[in-house]
Parts: structure tokens; C-alpha cells; sequence
């Protein structure tokens, strides 16, 4: 048996400086410590740490070790440390289920035994510093109030080209103090008072970290991103979150948070493709740094109480598209059941309400209603949340469950008003069609066309995949996820994952559903001559970029592995086709008077890089935008109420949308932001 050394606590540490997982002082390479509380038997320990072992491998010769003491050994030497038999890293396998779980119930104690007391299995230790122990979660308080800037340090002074009715507050809200001010960043999301009065300064934001926990280092985290320093955003902004993912589970992030850093690494002003590489890397924490929009704080005058929003809602009743409201329920005792069944929506995100048991208590209340939509229940943010989680708060909660919700406004009870339903109907006139608005591509994007011609035997294969397609969600036209080994376009070459197709043996694709892009392509593969034309787009920040690392991380990124079925290409692959292959469609916001648009955009003409699409840079929470949920961060504005933006700059734009007083129709082209 071997007997373990007593670790010193960890109560001196810094919250940098601490392992988020054991809890303990250690380099970010080595291996995690513990606190044993019982002699580990000699089969358990590694022979190189000599402590018990983490993440066990076996070797051929029947010896085991820590994966993280083995890989590094093996860096410079070639065979087993014990009986010294030839050895490589790829020979050894993982340790059996048994051992892992003799290891995993391993008995250990709360670093912080000085204030925490506790001991528990080696496996419970990392659950049990970020949901139960206050040492831990006092230090990481501590850590977030030092590192979340006050709001008026995050204040830039203006730019150069900006204007003196201070039409620029998302620039000064969301640029890091250490970066270049941003070119061209405007903010309609505000509307002007009868007393032309700005609400400008009454947008709160605010700087957060945020840990997220995967089961497996290389996990998908589930955001689509949008933005970086080589697009007209800047920023690297989060587009949407995946359903049921690992963000999405942890519910504290949403659409159209701004990353500033991840793991201590500045993503505030790096090419899109580095900011991908970077939230990819393997690992069981990320903390990320975000800057987050939390709404309109309302003036003075227009106070009212503030129980009655959610967190990161504007205090004041939404007349459109529906009404906030808040319900409390009281419990006779904790284990007191509500009667309430919880569902999601395959169309929008967030948790409804699907149905009130009869004789519930919710249903012998009579304020919650069956499709209320759940904003928040006890101070909790369910705006992107799940029904579990919605479950668990209650569960968790005590004898009073505070709801707030967002009711639908009938057609009979709000005149005027069509509901979010009503416009869903009439969203089939408004589906997605081929774009007519012809204009340029961002400064720095491109495209090229390569036309490949080859004969081949007639049932020899062309040895691509392909998805995309007219009828998929985001309408991508048809592109190539894969060129096999064994086709006969692996041996020319010229066809690259990413490559969009435009047509084969004069048979145009560009326009076509997946299954008719696949028969087409069967069809004209069968012949013994093929002309396949693609086009490719063509970024200049990477072209330039002459660092080897970043190529090597643009190279892993474009090329898939072969047992990736889920590949996709980078968000900026697409913003360099020509307009002709974009579809758009038109989204439809309304709004009383005195109510703002929500959303900021980024673009115009500019005399240094001359014409740039509008892209939406930030939707606010609590304002029509957000609430209609179809527009996304880096959505590209085409067009409003018909007309088109192409030759607009900054001034003609916002006056343009300032004039829509209850309506405005948005005209937008929509790419699927980059899958972490």
C-alpha cells in the first residue's frame, strides 16, 4: 500500500492560479492533485508520479500510468519506464472500466478543509467545488467582480467619424479599452423621446465570466459564432445556441453575447478562423470572458416596479409582440407539485407552458396560461433555458416560486397588434427566396470559379459528398463536405472541401433542394466525360497572414476528418458569393411609438474601405428584435421596406429606420455562424 502526501490547502491560492477542477495550485500541464484520505492500494498508483493514477493507460507490456506522466515520458524517450520495451503513445490503450471506477472512488478532501470540511469520491470533487463549497464559489465572486469593468471605464472617446448626436453607443459598449476603435459601428436600437432625447445612455451591458463544463475535452459546445477582426463586425459574437448542447444547458450564455476572452486568451481582435480554433481546443472548462447586452434601463420618469421583468428585461410592459407578466405561486410545502407541464418549441427557443393540470395549484390560481412563454422563474434566466432546467428550479425553490412570463396578445384583444402566431402564418409569404438586391461582397472576400474537366470509365465514381441544399434550414446552396480517396476528383486535386457547386455537365445547382442536387449529380457522373464548375471563396487577412501556426489552424479547420459527418464550413466562407446566390426573406417588426427597434448594425460606406454591407451586430434584450427571434447576429440587412442599402452610409440608414414609427420590414441574408 502506498501512503499519500498531505496537501498543503488551497485557501492562499488566487482564483487565476487554482486548477478549476481539483482546486489545487498546479501548472496547466501537470496532472491534478488530491487530498487522500485513505492508503490507495499499489495496483492504483502510477509508477512514474507515484500517486494514484488519472486518466489511466494501459501499455502492451501490462504496465499503467497516468496519460498526462506517460505522454510527457514519452516525448523524449521511446519505451516503458518500467521494464524499458519498446513503446509509442498510439500502442496504449485505455484502462478498463473497473479501474477507472476503483479510481474514481477514491476518497478525497475539500481542498478548502480549512472552511469546508467535507470529503467525498475523487469523482464528486469537481461538482462539489462549483456547486456546493464557499470557499470556492466565494473566490470566484471575487475574481468576477474584479475582472467585470465598471460601465463607464468600457466608455471609448469618440471616434473621428462620429457624430455629435452621439449615434455610437455600441461601439463604446462592447470595444475592449486595449483595442482599436471599431469603423462604422451604429446604433438604431434606441428611439428618440418627444423631447429628442436620446436614450443612449440608459443601455446597460455588462462584463461576465462564464465556466462551461464538458463531459469530453473535444465536446462540441453547441454556438454558432459570427464576427472577428477580418469582418465588418469585429467583435466575435455569438449567434445562436445549439439546442441541448453544453451552452445551452448551462443557460447563462444567449445570443448575442460578445467573447472576449477564452481561457485567458484575447479574442477581442483575432481573425474569425484563430477565434474558432481557439473555443475548439480540447479541454474540460472553458471560461470564457463575454460581454452582455442586458437591456434598456428605463428613465426615471418611466419607472416601474421592478419585480416585474425578468433579469436583463426592460422593467416596463411589452405591448408588442406580447405582454410580460408576473405570477407567484405559494406552496403549502416545499414538495407541493404545481400542476404545470413544461415543453420546448421546435421553432423558437426557450420554455412554454403546455398545459395546467386540473385541480393543480397553478390552475386554481388562473394567471398562468397554457403557451405563456417562461422568461425567467425566481430570478433564474429561462430565456434560452430547457423544461429540465426550468424543472429543477422548482424543485429546488421554497415555498414561494416567482413566475415571469410573456403572454401572446390575441388579434381581439390587441387590435392592431398581430400576435407572434398570426405572423407565423403569414411567414409563408415571407419565406426565403433568391435574392434580387445585387451588390458587393465585404472588403476582403472574394470568390473564384474553378471548372474542372475529366473523363473517366462511366461507373467510376466522383468520390464527393455533399450537403447544403434549397431545402435545408439555413437554404445554403449545395457544397462539397468531403473529396474521398477513391474518386476520381481526389486524383485532379482541384476540388476542395467548402467548394459550393454551380453546376455539372451545364446542368445548373445553384438552385436545388439536396435530394435533386444528388440525383442531378448521379445522373451526369454516369457519363464518361464530366465539366464540374465550383466556386470558392477567398479571404485576404488569411491570404496575407503569413504565420505557420495560423495556417496549420486554418488547415485543420477547412479540412474535416473523415469520421466528422457534421462538417460544415467557417461563417466566412459564405460572405464572399456573389449576391446572385444569396436567398433572403423578409422579417416583420413591430412596435408602439416610444419603443426601440433593439438591434445595432455595423457598416455603410466608408472612405477608407469604401462600400460595406450593414451587418446586425447586437439585439437587445426586452425589445422587438428579440422577441420576434428571427433576426440573428451577423444577419446581412439587403434591404428595408423594399428598398435596397447598397450605397447607404451610416446617416441615410438610421433616419430611415427612425421614421418607422410601428412597422418596419427588414430584408436579410442568413449564413449559419461557425459550429464550437
Amino acid at each position: 500500500m502506498t501512503e499519500q502526501k498531505a496537501l498543503a490547502p488551497a485557501a492562499g491560492l488566487t482564483w487565476a492560479r487554482m486548477c478549476k477542477e481539483c482546486g489545487q495550485g498546479h501548472e496547466g500541464q501537470d496532472s491534478h492533485l488530491y487530498d487522500y484520505q485513505e492508503e490507495v492500494d499499489d495496483e492504483l498508483v502510477c509508477h512514474i508520479c507515484l500517486q494514484p493514477l488519472l486518466q489511466p493507460m494501459d501499455t502492451p507490456c501490462g504496465h499503467t500510468y497516468c496519460l498526462q506522466c506517460l505522454s510527457s515520458f514519452l516525448r523524449d524517450q521511446d519505451f516503458c519506464p518500467v521494464d524499458r520495451q519498446r513503446l509509442q503513445l498510439q500502442q496504449c490503450r485505455t484502462s478498463s472500466l473497473l479501474v477507472r471506477n476503483l479510481l474514481d472512488k477514491l476518497t478525497v478532501l475539500c481542498p478548502f478543509h480549512s472552511e469546508c470540511q467535507q470529503s467525498m469520491q475523487r469523482c464528486e470533487l469537481q461538482p462539489h467545488l462549483h456547486n456546493r463549497c464557499p470557499a470556492f464559489r466565494r473566490l470566484r465572486e471575487e475574481a468576477e467582480r474584479r475582472k467585470r469593468p465598471c460601465w463607464n471605464e468600457l466608455k471609448g472617446s469618440k471616434t473621428e467619424g462620429e457624430s455629435d448626436t452621439k449615434s455610437n453607443p455600441a461601439l463604446t459598449r462592447t470595444v475592449n479599452p486595449r483595442g482599436p476603435p471599431e469603423p462604422g459601428l451604429v446604433n438604431p436600437a434606441f428611439e428618440e423621446g418627444e423631447d429628442e432625447v436620446p436614450l443612449r445612455s440608459s443601455l446597460v451591458a455588462e462584463a461576465n465570466v462564464v465556466e462551461l463544463f464538458r463531459d469530453e475535452p473535444e465536446e462540441d459546445l453547441g454556438l454558432r459564432i459570427v464576427g472577428g477582426k477580418d469582418t465588418p463586425l469585429g467583435n466575435i459574437v455569438i449567434q445562436e445556441i445549439v439546442r441541448d448542447s453544453v451552452a445551452a444547458r448551462d443557460s447563462k450564455l444567449a445570443p448575442g453575447d460578445h467573447i472576449l476572452e477564452a481561457n485567458d486568451v484575447s479574442l477581442t481582435s483575432v481573425l474569425h478562423g484563430h477565434a474558432i480554433a481557439v473555443l475548439r481546443r480540447p479541454c474540460s472548462v472553458l471560461r470564457l470572458t463575454v460581454m452582455q447586452e442586458k437591456g434598456f434601463k428605463p428613465r426615471p420618469e418611466h419607472h416601474t416596479h421592478p419585480s416585474a421583468s425578468p433579469p436583463g428585461h426592460p422593467a416596463h410592459t411589452l405591448h408588442n409582440p406580447g405582454t410580460v407578466i408576473q405570477v407567484t405561486l405559494v406552496k403549502r410545502d416545499r414538495s407541493e407539485p404545481l400542476g404545470i407541464k413544461l415543453i420546448r418549441k421546435s421553432e423558437e427557443p426557450g420554455v412554454f407552458i403546455l398545459d395546467l393540470l386540473a385541480g393543480g395549484l397553478a390552475s386554481k390560481d388562473g394567471k398562468l396560461r397554457n403557451n405563456d412563454k417562461v422568461l425567467a422563474i425566481n430570478g433564474h434566466d429561462l430565456r434560452h433555458g430547457t423544461p429540465e432546467s426550468a424543472a429543477q428550479i422548482i424543485q429546488a425553490s421554497e415555498v414561494r416560486v416567482n413566475f415571469v412570463v410573456m403572454r401572446q396578445l390575441d388579434t381581439e384583444e390587441g387590435g392592431d397588434v398581430q400576435s407572434r402566431g398570426a405572423r407565423r402564418v403569414l411567414d409563408t409569404q415571407y419565406f426565403r427566396r433568391r435574392s434580387t438586391f445585387m451588390k458587393d461582397p465585404p472588403g476582403g472576400f472574394s470568390s473564384q470559379e474553378k471548372t474542372v474537366s475529366l473523363k473517366k470509365e462511366p461507373r467510376q465514381s466522383l468520390g464527393i459528398t455533399i450537403a447544403g441544399g434549397r431545402d435545408c434550414r439555413s437554404r445554403l446552396p449545395v457544397y462539397i463536405t468531403s473529396v474521398q480517396p477513391v474518386g476520381c476528383l481526389h486524383r485532379d486535386g482541384t476540388i476542395k472541401p467548402g467548394d459550393v457547386l454551380l453546376s455539372i455537365n451545364g446542368v445548373d445547382l445553384t438552385q436545388l433542394t439536396y435530394n435533386e442536387a444528388v440525383s442531378a449529380l448521379k445522373t451526369q457522373a454516369a457519363q464518361s466525360a464530366v465539366m464540374l464548375r465550383v466556386i470558392r471563396t477567398i479571404t485576404e487577412e488569411e491570404e496575407e497572414d503569413g504565420d505557420a501556426a495560423n495556417k496549420e489552424e486554418m488547415d485543420t479547420l477547412e479540412n474535416p476528418r473523415e469520421d466528422d459527418i457534421n462538417w460544415s464550413p467557417l461563417w466566412t466562407r459564405w460572405l464572399g458569393l456573389p449576391s446572385h446566390m444569396h436567398w433572403c426573406r423578409d422579417i416583420v417588426l413591430l412596435k408602439t411609438n416610444n419603443e426601440s427597434w433593439g438591434f445595432s448594425i455595423v457598416g455603410g460606406y466608408e472612405e477608407s474601405r469604401g462600400q460595406q454591407p450593414f451587418f446586425i451586430k447586437t439585439i437587445v434584450p426586452g425589445t422587438p428584435a428579440h422577441f420576434d427571434g428571427r433576426l440573428k447576429c451577423g444577419d446581412e440587412i439587403v434591404a428595408v421596406n423594399g428598398a435596397t442599402t447598397v450605397g447607404m452610409n451610416n446617416s441615410s440608414l438610421i433616419p430611415m429606420l427612425k421614421l418607422q414609427k410601428n412597422k418596419v420590414t427588414l430584408t436579410v441574408v442568413s449564413w449559419p455562424g461557425s459550429l464550437v
